[in-house]
């Protein structure tokens, strides 16, 4: 598919952009007649400056006119860049959202980011200019062709047997531009996803000495991006001397055929004066075009890799037939549920129910698919095989964003952004007061903490919670949750990394937030499940054992090994 077409390009917009060219293209050709005319005139007939006001006035007037369609094409082909490349940024955004984590985990950030910056924006100058600049290429010269040809029959074919050209070389250029600009968009990618990555993980470089390191590897990424970008500017560069050299040269050759029948008098000074005048510009939207090519394609490098992201389909499609959303009480029923990450399994013909107002906890070695349970839950996956039904409705028929305003969600590593307290706690209910975000943040034993910061609920906690402890993050985390007030509550190891005291202050805010819910625990700690009314061991991708604590625990199971390895760990001396 033709890359203007998938940028769907407003055809008002375009249509205005091109039809000014080709306006100021005829206006063009009118000041060349009336400026040979005048000057046939004063210099061959004698004519007095009275003679020649009304052709003087004429030609400033097709002037101010000509200057004014340029401008309106050039206002219209900017309106029409800006409103693109907005319409592309917003699609491109809500395209990654929807493809939400399980996309983005396979991803390197800073590579996504640059695409959606400085991919958009590369778009520019393919939009501006070489767009339009490719329909006037092919105009503007026909219409000179077409005046020139009644006018002097030579010259018009002089003109159209060189005209061809400037595009055969372009072409033969273009052919390794196209690839240096891929290399160069490759290499721009590259690096600004290795700085993102060591920036993020500036802590871990710095603790294991090897921050200074860092330092070649930017220098050797940078310079092969440097090296890139002159390879770029150096077929650049090539490729504009070729074509002033071809423009020039087919210019001089219609000059030369002129002037020699000027002299032998088969052409008269008017029609002569009037082909020379033209000439030069018939040669340059073509050469313009030539100079633009190579914005068209690095244009067209970037807007490659945005519609790679853009035709990538979401794990979780949009469902055609939605149903009505259950009450708040619901039963979640895993009916031989089948989940694979490539070619590793992750569940492999699960079932498994969760009761209405029951607290479940999920426990089993590690890799067994329990976080795969809450994912599926949450809709950021869909199952590979069975079902998974909420009130016997099939979950992948609920509308995905109704049913996660059901879910409250607590993760051991709670994302919070470089944002105010109060902004990320409201996260959790946009449309919350002041008053509720205060005590959603008590119940979640945070208030105290927040307070007792520089400017309160106002102060801006850093990227990632930078000015916060893991276990204040975590209360705010459990404070959005109290804020969602959503009868599902999923706690992937809400305590994990917390000192005890902080573990238990945590588990007391969970037990309140608990109350009334539904609620899975993906649990790595055995210390966090032993009070949930039901337990489910999974192993190997299924559910192997059910029931209470001391009902596991007489099974001489899995349950009973993982809690006998838990117990010696504890015992372990410091």
């Amino acid at each position: 598919m033709h890359l203007e077409k998938r940028l769907r390009i407003g055809r008002g917009a375009l249509t205005l952009t091109i039809g000014l060219g080709v306006i100021a293209g005829l206006l063009l050709v009118a000041q060349a007649f009336l400026l040979s005319r005048a000057i046939n005139l004063v210099f061959l007939q004698g004519a007095a400056l009275a003679d020649i006001l009304s052709l003087l006035a004429a030609l400033l007037g097709v002037g101010a006119a000509r200057a004014l369609a340029l401008w309106g094409g050039e206002a219209a082909a900017q309106g029409l860049a800006e409103s693109v490349k907005t319409d592309l940024r917003e699609k491109l955004f809500a395209h990654i959202l929807a493809l939400g984590p399980a996309y983005t985990r396979g991803e390197r950030s800073g590579e996504l980011v640059n695409t959606a910056t400085g991919g958009i924006e590369a778009l520019d100058a393919y939009l501006r200019e070489y767009i339009p600049q490719v329909a006037l290429a092919a105009f503007v010269p026909l219409i000179m062709l077409v005046t020139v040809f009644p006018i002097d029959l030579v010259s018009g074919f002089v003109l159209l047997l060189t005209a061809p050209l400037i595009p055969f070389f372009m072409i033969l250029i273009g052919k390794a531009a196209g690839a240096l600009n891929r290399r160069q968009w490759l290499a721009l990618s590259r690096m600004s996803a290795h700085f993102l990555d060591v920036l993020q993980g500036l802590t871990t470089l710095k603790l294991f000495q090897r921050s200074r390191a860092q330092i070649e590897i930017i220098a050797r990424v940078s310079d092969q991006f440097r090296k890139t970008t002159l390879d770029v500017l150096r077929v650049a560069f090539l490729s504009a001397l070729v074509l002033e050299m071809v423009a020039t040269i087919s210019t001089a050759v219609v000059a030369v055929e002129i002037g020699l029948r000027l002299l032998h008098g088969v052409l008269d000074f008017e029609r002569a004066f009037f082909v020379l005048v033209l000439a030069p510009e018939f040669y340059l939207p073509l050469r313009t075009l030539g100079i633009r090519f190579h914005a068209g394609v690095a244009g067209a490098t970037a807007a490659q890799r945005i519609f790679d992201v853009l035709e990538t389909q979401p794990e979780v499609p949009p469902t055609p037939d939605v149903q009505p959303l259950p009450p708040p009480s619901f039963y979640i029923r895993l009916e031989d549920v089948v989940y694979a990450y490539g070619d590793r399994p992750a569940l492999n013909g699960l079932a498994l129910e969760i009761r209405p107002g029951e607290r479940l906890a999920l426990v089993g070695p590690s890799g067994g698919g329990k976080t795969t349970i809450g994912q599926l839950l949450l809709r950021f996956i869909e199952p590979q095989g069975g079902q998974i039904t909420i009130d016997g409705l099939p979950l992948n028929r609920l509308p995905a964003d109704g049913w996660r305003e059901r879910i409250a969600w607590v993760s051991q590593n709670p994302y919070l952004f470089n944002a105010s307290a109060a902004e990320n706690i409201r996260l959790g209910k946009p449309s919350a007061t002041m008053a509720e975000i205060v005590e959603a943040a008590r119940l979640a034993g945070a208030h105290e903490f927040i307070s007792a910061l520089p400017s309160g609920y106002d102060t801006l906690i850093g990227e990632r919670g930078a000015r916060l402890s893991g276990g204040q993050a975590q209360r705010i985390a459990l404070a959005r949750a109290f804020l969602r007030n959503a009868p599902l509550l999923i706690l992937d190891e809400a305590t994990a990394h917390l000192d005890p005291e902080t573990e238990l202050l945590i588990q007391a805010s969970i037990n309140r937030l608990m109350q009334g819910r539904t609620a899975l625990i993906i649990a790595h700690r055995l210390s966090t499940v032993y009070n949930a009314d039901r337990i489910a061991v999974i192993d190997g991708g299924r559910v192997v054992e059910t029931g209470a604590h001391e009902e596991l625990l007489r099974q001489n199971g899995v349950y009973r090994q993982l809690v006998t390895a838990y117990a010696g760990e504890q015992a372990k001396p410091f």
